[in-house]
Parts: C-alpha cells; sequence; structure tokens
C-alpha cells in the first residue's frame, strides 16, 4: 500500500455477494492486505417498484437487481466491529434522514467505543424518494435540512452529557448522552454528494468530502466550488480531508457517465493513473469496491488491486 494514501475496500452490502460470509471475508481481506478501512452503503429496504433515478450511473439504473440480498449497514457495522482489529469503519454514505438521530448517533457513538475510535460517518441526503416512503422518513423535499440538523444533532450527543436540540425538523428536551464517543469531539465527518448544497454542507458541517461517480474533470471543477464556498464561510480548504470512492475493474473498462472510460477501470496502467490523477488534485484517500458477482473474482480483483496498483500510487 502507497505511504501517504489511505485506501478503503467497500465490503458491499447489496447485491448478490451481500452475504454475511463474503462481506466478513472482505473485511478480514481488507486487514490482511493492508487496506486502512472498510466501508458500507446505506439501504435499509429496496421497494418492489422505483422510478427514482439513480445518479451514478449512465442510465439511471441501479447498478443491481433489487431483488438480491441486502444487509442493513449499522446492524453490519456491529458485526464488523467485532470481528476486524485495526481497520477504520466507515459507510459511504449514510443517508441521514433514514434514521431517528438520537437513536442513530448514540449507535454510532456505542460503536466508536466498542471499536475504540474506529467509526467514520459518512452523511449523505439520499435519493431513493420510494425508500424513504416505505421507512416513513421525513419529507424528501425537505432531506437536505434534515440532514443538516440530523448531523448537528450527531455532533452534539458524540461529544456527551447532557444535550438539548431545538430546530426546525427535529427538537427534544434535555437527555444524557454518556458514553461519549471515543473520537473527539466526534467520528469524523465526510458529506457526500456531489451538488452545490453538498460541498456548503461539507464546509459547514463535515470534515471532509466523499465524491464518487464524477470523472477527473468535473472532480476538479467540484474542487474550484468547494475552494469557493471555503473562502465564504472563512474555512481553509486545506482543512479538509478528500476522499472519492472508485469501482473498480482490473483488465475491462467500463463506459463513463459522462462519456469515455470511467476511471478504476481499464488495464493496471490506466487504472494507477487514475489514482495518480486524482490523488494530484489533493486526495488522501480512496474507496474502492469491485462490483461483480462472482466471488472468487472479487477477492482476485481486490488482491490485484492491493499488489498492483496501490503500491504504485505515491
Amino acid at each position: 500500500m502507497a505511504a501517504d494514501t489511505e485506501f478503503g475496500l467497500d465490503v458491499g452490502v447489496y447485491g448478490r455477494l451481500a452475504r454475511p460470509d463474503e462481506v466478513l471475508k472482505l473485511a478480514l481481506l481488507a486487514e490482511t492486505e493492508g487496506f486502512q478501512s472498510v466501508w458500507l452503503a446505506d439501504h435499509v429496504v429496496f421497494p418492489a417498484a422505483v422510478t427514482s433515478k439513480y445518479p451514478y450511473s449512465v442510465d439511471g439504473e441501479f447498478p443491481v437487481p433489487l431483488d438480491e440480498p441486502l444487509l442493513e449497514p449499522i446492524a453490519t457495522m456491529g458485526v464488523l466491529v467485532g470481528a476486524t482489529k485495526r481497520v477504520k469503519i466507515g459507510t459511504a454514505v449514510l443517508v441521514m434522514p433514514y434514521r431517528n438521530p438520537i437513536l442513530l448517533a448514540r449507535m454510532l457513538a456505542t460503536l466508536d467505543v466498542f471499536s475504540n475510535g474506529r467509526i467514520i460517518l459518512g452523511a449523505g441526503v439520499g435519493w431513493m424518494a420510494e425508500e424513504f416512503a416505505a421507512l416513513g422518513a421525513f419529507d424528501f423535499a425537505k432531506r437536505g435540512k434534515v440532514t443538516d440538523e440530523y448531523l448537528e444533532i450527531f455532533k452534539a450527543i458524540c461529544a456527551g452529557g447532557e444535550v438539548a436540540y431545538q430546530g426546525e425538523t427535529y427538537q427534544f428536551d434535555p437527555v444524557h448522552s454518556y458514553p461519549a464517543s471515543v473520537q473527539r469531539p466526534h467520528p469524523p465527518i465526510l458529506v457526500g454528494g456531489t451538488s452545490k448544497a453538498a460541498l456548503r454542507r461539507v464546509v459547514r458541517l463535515a470534515d471532509g468530502w466523499l465524491s464518487v461517480g464524477l470523472g477527473i474533470a468535473a472532480l476538479a471543477e467540484r474542487l474550484t466550488a468547494l475552494r469557493g464556498f471555503c473562502q465564504d464561510e472563512g474555512r481553509s480548504f486545506d482543512d479538509l480531508s478528500l476522499h472519492h470512492k472508485l469501482f473498480i475493474n482490473i483488465d475491462n473498462a467500463v463506459a463513463a457517465k459522462d462519456g469515455g472510460r470511467e476511471p478504476g477501470t481499464g488495464s493496471v496502467g490506466q487504472i494507477i493513473d487514475d489514482f495518480r490523477r486524482i490523488r494530484d488534485l489533493g486526495y488522501s484517500g480512496f474507496i474502492v469496491r469491485y462490483r461483480g458477482d462472482d466471488a472468487a473474482e472479487q477477492q482476485r480483483q481486490i488482491s490485484r488491486f492491493a499488489a498492483e496498483i496501490a503500491p504504485k500510487v505515491f
């Protein structure tokens, strides 16, 4: 692994390989191969009929059939906390409006305590309106405001002590929150999303940005916008931690949403160049996932990435 760049492995909580044995196998493989972290996406249920467009694919279709296995990520994190010893465990990303904010914050603080400070909150607003409806989550149209307030609640609960909150979408009288999270003042927060609203949320509420689904030119454009928002808010851009998630496929180039080849796919040389170009934009962290339905090929791809690609990204 590259010494100055952190690599994380998405262990795949949805799709044909989202089985307990395979997820555990990937988490342990991550520790063996030298990854610094493991990551879980967030869905709770897939409605039988979905018309919402997936924002990170060429055709707007979700990348796996919706009747394949799906593991809830917070419960899965609890298993991985006990199964691993070294890797950090993060969400990429957790849809904040899906869960009661006090309960969510207490669950994550508890996981941080059990893991001795290995939890990372990657947070987003969500995109599947039908899943919001199935969960009875707050108004889909107001999910940005909900996310902002739930992040504020998360910080307050993790800080510990007596906590109260009076917001537009959620309020509660003083409660005791103990123990606080091990990481102070709270586990790191990475905000996901590529819209201007998401970038403003990064600057106002997060420790960094977790990007996905953008080509290198588009990433550079968003980073310029992010710098501008930092200037507007009086925050140093250099204080932000930048992480990018890529779906790798070694030896098989995949068509990108904006045309051409999707970064992270193709020959070993092409993929190394992709990672170097993104790193040179200021990124210090990467999350990779192989999205296929063959368990042996998945392990082969991850092991090849760790041996042939990651050490050359420096």
